[in-house]
């Protein structure tokens, strides 16, 4: 099996402390970049009563406070609009007429953030990354791929250069087409690899069955690249999807930072393999997501990653909370002996309840409830009777049985799935079990919340 190797060649042959030293001479000199040319971050630095100047190693950095998070984004983004009619934010170290390309998050409070905003420069290092990754997968000139995301000023927009810089003809078919019209290009076009989500990767399973009566391992695809949901690293669900198409299932992350990971070749999950220290601190900086502290990074360590950018000239970000909680592996992949940094994405902070005292997260819940398939679907929704993080009496599942499952045999699954979940995640849940099928599969991310408030 191949090593995962760093983007930027030149690292694969340093030593830990000389990338250390590459990525703390790139923050300071971004640190004085930000200062000169942004009235938001001269403002952050006043206020905390700090100059760029100040700041000569990360460690020094990192004792920084948050300097920016989504509502601060947003005001930043609404301040930029009405004083200079655009809507990239007063963080803004660019033109303007620089920006090459500009798209956003999903929005879900109803108002985007153009988070993923880069110049010509900062593109260009985010598509050498996606080519990287493809290149690994041994997905190269003149292939095609089947490119099923939401289409518009979407995130993942920002990999569709990449894609093509590495020589292959991207068939973009926006989700909101159906599993139709996604099945059908794939069919006309024969492409080689695909992009998705992990739910429609699943949810395209069944589907083509359903509709062509064919599997989707006719489709004969070399690799699958899934983003935006915590699934691969669920082994019974890379197992199922795997199985399903024939092909490896890359799990990768990118390009919010600069940062691109992506897993490796390995029948079992290492998680992603940070492939671009020298592009954003990620995933050097975590902190308590309550607190905010900073925690040591060490193997296993567990916190909300922090992004900040090294190199970026449109929109960087400097410690900025991302949300994201993620798990950090700091020893050599054992699966294909990468030496660099690895991830496994937890959860998002927003997303955690508060059950009884304990923290929990829906990926935490899932991980157990994956493990009784076939006996269940594995299609779960929490069931939120009030606003989070807070539970109150008790939590509530939602579960699909098996389409096998001996319904009169649900008592005696449903004391095993509860015995396991007190066990692993400190949670008794109330189970309510619904027919398989039911709890309907997004083609985008499917939702681990039922709102009832």
């Amino acid at each position: 099996m191949r090593a995962v190797r760093y983007v930027t060649e030149a690292l694969n042959y340093f030593s830990d402390e000389e990338i250390h030293q590459i990525r703390e001479k790139k923050l300071i000199n971004q640190l004085k970049y930000c200062y000169r040319n942004s009235e938001f971050y001269q403002k952050k630095f006043k206020e905390i009563g700090v100059a760029p100047q100040d700041i000569r190693s990360i460690e020094d950095y990192l004792k920084l406070p948050i300097l920016m998070d989504k509502e601060q984004e947003r005001n930043s983004q609404q301040e930029s609009m009405e004083r200079f009619g655009h809507p990239f934010g007063m963080h803004l170290c660019s033109s303007p007429d620089e920006i090459a390309l500009t798209a956003t998050t999903s929005g879900t409070t109803g108002i985007p953030t153009f988070t993923y905003t880069l110049a010509q420069r900062d593109l260009n290092k985010v598509s050498d990354g996606v080519a990287s990754m493809l290149d690994y997968a041994r997905i190269g000139q003149g292939d095609r791929m089947l490119f099923s995301h939401a289409l518009g000023v979407y995130a993942t927009s920002a990999v569709l250069p990449g894609i093509r810089q590495a020589g292959i003809l991207p068939i973009d078919v926006d989700v909101r087409a159906g599993t139709a019209a996604i099945l059908q290009y794939a069919k006309m076009t024969n492409p080689q690899a695909a992009m998705m989500t992990p739910s429609l990767a699943e949810h395209l399973i069944g589907k083509s069955l359903e509709l062509h009566q064919q599997p989707v391992g006719d489709l004969n695809l070399s690799a699958l690249f899934t983003v935006g949901e915590i699934a691969i690293s669920i082994p019974e669900v890379k197992q199922k999807i795997e199985e399903a198409y024939g092909c490896r299932v890359y799990d990768w992350i990118g390009p919010i930072g600069g940062t691109i990971a992506y897993s490796c070749d390995s029948d079992d999950y290492h998680g992603m393999h940070c492939v671009t220290p020298d592009y954003d601190l990620y995933p050097y900086d975590l902190v308590n997501p309550e607190t905010k502290q900073s925690i040591e990074i060490v193997d296993g360590a567990i916190g909300e990653v922090i992004y900040t950018s090294l190199d970026r000239l449109a929109a960087p970000m400097l410690r900025m909370a991302s949300g994201d909680i993620v798990q950090v592996f700091t020893t050599p992949c054992p699966g294909c002996g990468f030496n660099g940094m690895r991830v496994k994405v937890v959860g998002r902070s927003d997303d955690m309840l508060i059950v009884k005292g304990v923290n929990v997260y829906p990926a935490a819940i899932k991980q157990v409830i994956t493990t009784y398939t076939p006996d269940v679907t594995g299609e779960m929704r929490i069931v939120l009777d009030q606003e989070p993080p807070l539970v109150k009496p008790h939590l509530k599942v939602k579960l699909e049985y098996g389409f096998d499952m001996d319904r009169n045999a649900l008592s005696q699954l449903e004391a095993k799935i509860k015995e396991q979940l007190s066990c692993q995640v400190r949670v008794n849940p109330e189970i309510i079990w619904c027919e398989p099928g039911t709890l309907e599969k997004s083609m985008a991310k499917t939702p681990v919340f039922e709102k009832n408030y």
